[in-house]
């Protein structure tokens, strides 16, 4: 759930206590020091260098202990309990030097922390503050400021020159084109006529737009994206509570092992020392930083991580299906026959579908673009275009209604057209109709994405998965003749979404699997999968059941994101298993005597600063060692 602004303001100011806490300790040190140098002589049996530290244990270290008493008293039981018990033993055998270290370890790890989490969610701070505060809407003859949360559904709103848009919308007045690249990273402007679509956070042209808006600002994809980024930001997965639970099982552990050290020994000051550097501090930080850190680095990239525990299980997966349209082909068919009805020429229908496709981002589109190219074919002024899921595409082209559409849709709303269409062939289709009469089918050739064969067989030997299928709705020859040229050897063909699912549900009951598909379609399959990954640039992101989503079209996203989550979760080993060791050998030192406390405050506050370093590799790295980028 999102934060309120009343949590919001409580966790700045815990932020910025803990800094100026920090700050203080460290000035009731120095003057301690200070003190003990001139030798100022004691008050009423008080040295008056101690004065600085008493006054600095009780400033921090009290609210520090209800703090924890009040976790305590909720069933968190962790780490926080040995520094608890640290810091009033060290007061009560008068290691005041140790005690502020104590408060200075508490109060710097928890600065770090909150500093290192801003830094890992930068990338969500960015997308937030680029969108506008205030929107242009048209109200008579005039134009009115307005704020976004009051934008109504119907309203239209005036875009200027390199504006952001506001809300999703459709254009009503206007012809230019708008970078929609805001999630993508690469250049991709779309061209804009009354009609076409406009999404939330895209940043207008040259020209100004009108648009109606079809959604609040609230409702809008940008806003979803955002809220989408934000959940996963919050939420607690399995490994990120992997701190809390070591935690809850080694404190009682180290309080023993500290109870047993003064017991041997007879020396109170080792009880003190092993507590001091027992605390796993690196772990209880590094964890969620690390997990921040994936989800920003991915977010840079263009991959929305919509559930955190898809960073955690990934690694683990070792069965991989993919779906075949738009998953594994690269959305660069080939116009390879245009059959027509009696009387209506190629070259014209090809003009005027092509006319209307200049405005569609559908795989197809860009086929019937090159033929038309090829064909040297100019486009005609288009308006009223429209292109609705599942509907097709609709336009007028010189006074002519234009739809493009599929067999399968004509034929449920017209049956009687079946005996126009030619028979169904090998490959992808569309039907034209001009002024809903039958006018033409466009036939294809699915081209696979160019990575697609370096990326399938690397990943048994990059990421150990054991097993890779192909499950297609379309034709048996299509996917064969896909699975050929990839190198797949199971496939299943003619599989519509409630076979799907009974497939990856099986082969999830077998072995971790990951499923990959481009539409609503698969959305059953994508949350029945152990991880589901989506390709999300033509759908909504909230509307897929994806764990992920890949906003930019790329067999390569997905290769980094199995290395992101590859990555992510050797650092978290590398927290929780070096963290740990540290900590053990240090509490071995200190209750052989040679650790002090203070020298174990200090080298818990090095080890903190080395497990957030070490946290932070993610949002640090600018390059991500996707296998199959350089096979290309």
């Amino acid at each position: 759930m999102r934060k309120t602004h009343s949590e919001k303001t409580t966790s700045s100011f815990a932020a910025r206590w803990q800094w100026a806490l920090l700050a203080l300790s460290l000035m009731a040190i120095a003057v301690h020091f200070g003190l003990r140098w001139i030798d100022v002589p004691p008050i009423a049996s008080v040295a008056v260098a101690d004065v600085p530290l008493l006054i600095l244990s009780a400033l921090g270290g009290i609210p520090l202990i209800i703090q924890i008493i009040v976790k305590l008293l909720r069933g968190d039981l962790g780490a926080d309990l040995l520094a608890a018990f640290a810091l009033v033993t060290a007061a009560w055998l008068g290691q005041y030097v140790a005690a502020v270290l104590i408060i200075i370890m508490l109060a710097g790890g928890q600065a770090l922390e909150a500093y290192a989490m801003r830094k890992a969610s930068s990338v969500l701070r960015a997308l937030a503050e680029r969108m506008p505060s205030k929107a242009h809407r048209r109200k008579g003859e005039g134009i009115e400021e307005v704020t976004l949360q009051d934008i109504s559904i119907g309203d239209e709103m005036v875009i200027f020159p390199h504006e952001t848009a506001p809300v999703d919308g459709t254009v009503l007045e206007g012809h230019g084109s708008m970078d929609e690249s805001y999630l993508t990273g690469e250049p991709y402007h779309v061209s804009k006529t009354p009609g076409a679509a406009v999404l939330s956070g895209a940043i207008n042209g040259e020209a100004a737009l009108v648009i109606r808006a079809e959604k609040r600002a609230q409702d809008s994809r940008y806003a979803q994206i955002m809220e989408v980024m934000q959940e996963a930001e919050q939420k607690r997965p399995a490994i990120r509570r992997l701190g809390d639970r070591i935690g809850a099982v080694f404190a009682p552990l180290a309080l023993c092992f500290a109870i047993a050290a003064w017991y041997i020994t007879g020396d109170s000051e080792r009880f003190l020392a092993v507590l001091v550097v027992a605390t796993p501090c690196p772990l209880l930080i590094a964890i969620p930083i690390t997990l921040i850190s994936a989800i920003s680095m991915a977010a840079k990239r263009g991959i929305i991580i919509k559930d955190p525990t898809v960073l955690e299980r990934l690694p683990t997966c070792r069965t991989a299906v993919f779906d075949k349209t738009g998953t594994l082909t690269y959305g660069k068919p080939e116009l390879t026959e245009i059959l027509t009805a009696p009387g209506i020429d190629k070259s014209r229908i090809l003009q005027l579908a092509a006319s209307i496709e200049h405005y569609s981002k559908h795989p197809l589109a860009n086929a019937i673009l090159r033929a038309a190219d090829k064909e040297k074919l100019a486009f005609i002024e288009a308006s009223e275009v429209s292109e609705k899921p599942g509907q097709g595409l609709t336009g007028i082209v010189g006074g002519t209604k234009i739809r493009v559409t599929h067999r399968r849709k004509l034929l449920q709303q017209t049956p009687d057209t079946g005996s126009l269409l030619p028979p169904t062939a090998a490959g992808l289709e569309c039907i034209i109709l001009m002024n809903e009469q039958y006018a033409a089918t466009f036939r294809f050739r699915d081209a696979p994405r160019a990575e697609g064969k370096s990326f399938i067989h690397h990943l048994a030997p990059s990421h150990q998965f054991n097993k890779i299928m192909l499950v297609s709705g379309d034709r048996e020859s299509e996917v064969r003749y896909l699975a050929d040229i990839l190198g797949i050897k199971e496939t299943l063909a003619s599989q519509g979404p409630e076979q799907k699912v009974a497939i990856v549900r099986a082969e999830t009951a077998e072995a971790p699997t990951l499923f990959m598909g481009d539409g609503i379609n698969d959305a059953p399959a994508l949350a029945s999968a152990t991880v589901g990954i989506a390709f999300g640039q033509h759908s909504s992101v909230t509307a897929e059941a994806a764990g992920a989503v890949i906003m930019e079209n790329s067999l390569v996203k997905v290769d980094e994101l199995l290395h992101i989550s590859a990555a992510m979760r050797r650092i978290v080993l590398q927290s929780a298993i070096g963290g740990m060791a540290l900590s053990i050998i240090a509490m071995g030192f200190a209750a052989a005597g040679y650790i002090t406390p203070v020298a174990g405050a200090l080298l818990q506050e090095a080890i903190d600063i080395v497990a957030i370093a070490n946290a932070l590799r993610l949002t640090w790295s600018r390059n991500v060692d996707a296998d199959i980028r350089e096979q290309t």
